[in-house]
């Protein structure tokens, strides 16, 4: 059936776009899991005999994550100027041609060429597609419309896993070399998508195509929906009241780095960026690389059942991924890291300590192993129903308008470098600290409950105008005590500020339409004396 650009409105509209957001989030995911299988394959390692050696084993894993790094600043500083369609494009081109090179790929240098171009795509990518489903949706769905796309990352990620079992008994090339060209299925399903979906409202705006917003705000509404009804209308003006305000209150990049510009931009860029980092140095990226290795390096399993514990992984991760999407709307985003937070450090000190005893007692060791190991997949519950949403929402929602593309770039490239980081690391870490490896993440993520709990708002249930008002008006650092700031339903103040911008807008929409009949009236005046 042939799809007409101009047909697609109401959920149709929203489903496509979540179907591309998914899409390209999925490539994401699967990426990060296909690649834990591919080191340890026999055939992998012939042909890259370096890998051998844990720093080359780690620069080949983590150059992805430096490629997505540099992706995110690109996203960062042209996202708003190529719009977010654009953006998405260019993602998916060094996606598919990084893909390619590594597919193709018989030398090392070739290879991590290839990770760093897919990761660049990856970073233009996973920083644009969570911004334009949230900037098309509306406050009640939209966490869980942006989670939707994290969670088919997450179905991927489970598949490129399950994938490194089931190819575990054919060997040769094909057990590294099918996994990775599968992922070239992805950038299919987004292109046939992506040309007959819309701008998002909120940029055209920002660009200043008035017009053009308020006929995509009505397709978004619903189908057969006038461009004069009033919930188009009243969108409409509330969006473009908010960022005329903006626009007024500008300031220098300077007074916004140094938190004296109205709206605090870099303090809600700090908290999308510190949400991201949070995510990262939990050390999801250690388990999810390097998952197979530590199972057979920490726990003592051989080759076969490391994949098959990693598959069965990421199928209780993607239950998790499927709680999460029940839960983000319904708790909020604050609990959901609250909760996180405390879960995921003691899975990690438990997992430590049963190490350690192992260590210390060799009788033990099968059984500390065994409850090491289901420390693992209890973390990646946890994890599944926390930090590996959350962030990829709040991100999106916290920054205004003019820094939202911004904002959600330097959150994303937090993440990657993070990820970079980690990654590189965690071999050589496992290698030299054994069981005190896991200890220090047990730590940090401890040391994220207090950092959520006194500095995160909520932002569940808000329009992203809301979030202008949550920073304008209370310039306090500590949120913890004010239920506007805390509450996951949407306050009074918030309902009663949108009221005011719509009739601000209106008034000014009036005032304009005053000044064009007089415009007008003046030319002919002139016109008719000439």
């Amino acid at each position: 059936m042939a799809i007409s650009m101009n047909g697609l409105s109401g959920n149709w509209l929203i489903f496509f776009i979540t179907v591309a957001n998914a899409a390209s989030m999925s490539w994401f995911g699967y990426d990060q899991g296909v690649f834990s299988g591919v080191l340890i394959s026999k055939d992998f390692k012939h042909w890259f005999p370096e890998t051998n050696k844990a720093n080359i084993s780690g620069i080949t894993s983590s150059c992805f994550s430096l490629g997505a790094f540099f992706g995110a600043i690109i996203a960062f500083t042209l996202g708003d100027k190529l719009g977010r369609k654009k953006t998405i494009i260019l993602g998916l081109v060094a996606n598919t041609v990084g893909a390619i090179l590594q597919v193709s790929a018989f030398q090392l240098p070739q290879m991590i060429i290839g990770r760093i171009i897919n990761g660049f795509g990856m970073g233009l990518t996973s920083s644009t597609c969570p911004v334009y489903q949230a900037e098309c949706s509306k406050p009640r769905i939209r966490g869980k419309l942006v989670v939707v796309g994290s969670l088919c990352n997450t179905a991927a990620f489970c598949l490129a896993n399950w994938m490194n079992y089931g190819l575990y008994f054919s060997g040769g090339a094909l057990q590294w070399r099918f996994p990775l060209a599968f992922q070239l299925i992805f950038p299919l399903v987004v292109g046939s998508v992506l040309p007959f979906l819309p701008e998002s409202p909120r940029w055209l705006l920002l660009r200043d195509r008035h017009e053009d917003a308020l006929e995509v705000i009505r397709r978004l509404t619903g189908k057969n929906v006038d461009v004069h009804d009033a919930e188009v209308e009243s969108e409409y003006l509330s969006i473009k009241t908010s960022l005329y305000q903006e626009r007024r209150d500008r300031t220098p990049v300077m007074d916004v780095l140094l938190f004296r510009d109205k709206t605090q931009n870099f303090r809600r860029l700090l908290l999308s960026c510190g949400t991201q980092f949070m995510q990262q140095f939990s050390g999801v990226n250690a388990l999810g690389y390097y998952l197979p290795t530590l199972l057979q390096q920490s726990v003592g399993f051989d080759q076969q059942m490391s994949r098959l514990l990693t598959a069965c992984n990421g199928t209780s991760y993607l239950g998790a991924a499927f709680c999460c999407l029940l839960l983000i709307d319904l708790v909020g985003r604050r609990k959901l890291m609250l909760y996180g937070s405390v879960t995921m450090g003691s899975c990690y000190l438990i997992a430590a300590l049963c190490l350690r005893t192992g260590e210390a007692h060799p009788s033990q060791s099968k059984t500390m192993g065994a409850v090491t190991t289901s420390m693992f997949f209890l973390y990646y519950f946890f994890y599944g129903t926390s930090f590996a949403k959350v962030p990829w929402v709040y991100n999106s929602e916290i920054n205004s308008l003019g820094w939202r593309t911004r904002g959600a770039a330097a959150a994303t490239a937090t993440n990657w470098m993070g990820g970079f980081i980690v990654t590189q690391f965690t071999k050589i870490g496992v290698d030299t600290l054994h069981w005190r490896f896991y200890l220090i993440f047990a730590i940090i993520c401890y040391a994220y409950f207090p950092i959520v709990f006194c500095l995160y708002p909520e932002t569940s249930r808000r329009t992203l105008e809301d979030m202008d008002e949550i920073f304008i008006h209370d310039s306090r650092i500590f949120v913890f005590g004010d239920p506007k700031l805390t509450k996951r339903e949407r306050p009074q103040v918030f309902i009663d500020a949108e009221t005011r911008r719509i009739e601000d807008g209106a008034a000014a929409e009036v005032r304009e339409k005053v000044l064009d009949n007089k415009r007008c009236e003046t030319t002919t005046y002139v016109e008719s004396i000439a």
